[in-house]
């Protein structure tokens, strides 16, 4: 098993070695170039994705043509469609990689096999979940009634490095403000 993916595992469940080597096979490793999409509107999500390296986004685009950036996961951290890989019905939204990335797959039959079988899967399953609703919780709330240096804010607290990495048109589209606006906040810190 990688060691980030095997790190991951450890800092979450009891998992012993055997049982980590034994889910090692699930896992495919992935290289995805810079702006390549894993899934695009209207299709079902089969996999659900490691980051081993890179970033990616998981985002929709509204009538008007506007990118509302949902999540961003980084290394170490899971990223999916979940409404579409539970339900099987064709996504909402996109997953792109901003950087080249490496990635570990798992097909949707897979993962919910291990969920099923695996106390340790099921255990990060859960986790996954629940950190999920927190940080949406999170988001809308401290976002909500917060202006435009607020939410800027919350955001280098929440994620720091997002902004060495990341383009101001994905923060943007992230905090729910224009470039412009993100731009003079940023010039003003």
């Amino acid at each position: 098993m990688h060691p980030i993916l095997k790190s991951y595992f450890r800092d979450l469940t009891q998992i012993d070695e055997e049982k980590l080597e034994a889910l090692s096979p699930y896992f495919k490793e992935k290289t995805v170039k810079k702006n390549e999409f894993l899934l695009r509107e209207g299709e079902v999500c089969r996999f659900n994705y490691f980051v081993l390296s890179g970033c990616l986004r998981l985002f929709s685009v509204n009538k008007e043509g506007l990118e509302n950036t949902r999540y961003i996961a980084f290394e170490g951290k899971f990223g999916t469609s979940f409404t579409s890989l539970i339900t099987g019905d064709p996504s909402i939204e996109y997953i792109q990689s901003l950087e080249k990335s490496v990635v570990l797959t798992i097909t949707k039959d897979d993962f919910f096999y291990l969920v099923e079988n695996e106390p340790a899967v099921n255990k990060i399953y859960r986790n996954i979940l629940e950190s999920a609703y927190i940080t949406t919780q999170k988001r809308i709330y401290d976002l909500q009634g917060s202006d435009s240096l607020g939410r800027l804010k919350w955001l280098l607290k929440q994620q720091p490095r997002i902004f060495n990495r990341l383009s101001n048109k994905v923060i943007a589209s992230y905090l729910g403000i224009t470039q412009y606006t993100l731009s003079r906040l940023k010039a003003n810190l």
